[in-house]
């Protein structure tokens, strides 16, 4: 594909990131370097000290809601963003209308029970826009065991599938970011019409 239909495609497209943690702030700044200029990006979270060891913020935005901060993050990068922000807590009653408009999700919560009921959701009411989830992202194990296959129909997920968070097994910023960026590039080449794995 010719670099400027990739970029003319990728800069139309929305992205719809559930959780700006560790995953998500980090997903939402590699679309943005690879031209996507739309996300809708859902967290009710604040910016906490404990979390900057893997997250996409600084210490002047602690305390800073998750989205707010992570705009102002991503405009630096790209001043031309169209970032629609939700800083609200998603539930199996507003996820649809949080993620209306979306070509591609990308699921980037910690909890169990939300990662399922957002597969169920989108799986459900939604099943022509693709999902791409994250499972088993901890630990300190090597970083090629994270991967990107295909769960179900629309759906994929990236990780090794077993690492989860417990102790003696805490979340890295290097496996992390290795997972965010199986899940942006997962997300890019939905969006360019490729298969991600």
């Amino acid at each position: 594909m010719p670099e400027a239909e990739l970029r003319s495609r990728l800069g139309a497209s929305r992205v719809a990131i559930i959780g700006c943690g560790g995953l998500g702030s980090n997903v939402a700044a590699m679309l943005v370097r690879c031209g996507v200029k739309n996300l809708t990006l859902v967290d009710s979270d604040r910016v906490e000290e404990g979390n900057l060891n893997r997250q996409l913020f600084f210490r002047d935005q602690i305390g800073m809601l998750k989205t707010e901060a992570l705009a102002v993050t991503l405009r630096r990068i790209g001043p031309e963003l169209e970032l629609d922000m939700a800083p609200i807590r998603v539930t199996a009653d507003n996820l649809v209308e949080l993620v209306r408009g979306a070509d591609v999700v990308v699921e980037a919560v910690d909890q169990s029970d939300v990662k399922a009921m957002i597969v169920d959701v989108v799986t459900r009411d939604l099943p022509d826009v693709p999902l791409v989830v994250a499972s088993g992202l901890a630990g300190y194990d090597e970083a090629n065991g994270v991967r990107t296959q295909r769960l179900a129909e629309n759906v994929w997920v990236v990780g090794d599938m077993t690492s989860d968070v417990r102790e003696g097994h805490a979340l890295l910023a290097s496996r992390v970011m290795v997972a965010a960026a199986h899940e942006a590039h997962a997300a890019v080449r939905l969006l360019l019409g490729c298969d991600p794995d």
